[in-house]
């Protein structure tokens, strides 16, 4: 597992994972590579330079930080809109996958899918290191902390290995205090109505299936 150390929110690079691109609803592929990321930052600096060269020293001052937040926030939705996407090109896969009959076309139709959920994952990636960059030039010219009014500020790239071994971890954790309080054995579910009185025919079959699974382990929900 690769380990991604960063020095700052936005350091680090795009990953291009195919050699071209696929957008839905489209059949054709693009092979223009992704911009550059130090690209990205400094066009970003540039834009932040001119939108505070227009403002300062003018009526309309009071304006810039509301202006800047905007303008990095439209990033962050451009992410969420993309995370959408993904959500149902995930959907779409498991579809597929569901449908795969041999045939050539509904190979191709899953192919298609897999090559625009790695765009789309490419396009969030840039997304992510522009609106957190732009979050950084926000907060070194205003002062301000930029934060989304909506949704969580997630970086995926930033998702280092010792970061998902420690949710594995918790999750594990979690699991086992669980199991902890749940008795070893054949877990056998048990329910019925209230007014159900036949305990001869309850009884003949509980004794069936302790005769099966010698190691039962009742679960019943609750009542007298």
């Amino acid at each position: 597992m690769l380990d991604i150390i960063t020095e700052t929110t936005t350091a680090h690079t795009l990953f291009e994972q195919t050699i071209y691109a696929k957008r839905r609803f489209s059949d054709e592929l693009d092979y223009r590579p992704l911009p550059d990321a130090d690209t990205l930052r400094h066009g970003l600096s540039d834009i932040f330079d001119v939108i505070l060269g227009m403002f300062t020293d003018s009526r309309l001052e009071d304006d810039t930080q509301g202006i800047l937040w905007s303008f990095v926030n439209s990033f962050h939705r451009k992410v969420e809109r993309i995370q959408k996407d993904l959500d149902q090109n995930e959907d779409a896969q498991q579809k597929s996958q569901r449908e795969q009959d041999g045939s050539e076309v509904k190979s191709v139709e899953l192919e298609d899918l897999i090559t625009e959920g790695q765009t789309l994952l490419e396009q969030r990636a840039t997304f992510e290191l522009m609106r957190d960059h732009g979050g950084e030039l926000f907060e070194a010219n205003t002062g301000g902390l930029w934060r989304p009014i909506s949704g969580s500020k997630v970086n995926h790239i930033t998702m280092t290995a010792a970061m998902i071994d420690s949710r594995d971890y918790i999750k594990a954790k979690q699991r086992a205090e669980t199991r902890a309080f749940i008795p070893e054995g054949t877990l056998i579910a048990f329910t019925g109505g209230t007014d159900y009185q036949d305990y001869k025919t309850i009884w003949a079959t509980l004794d069936k299936t302790k005769a099966k699974h010698t190691d039962m382990v009742l679960a019943h929900g609750g009542g007298t």
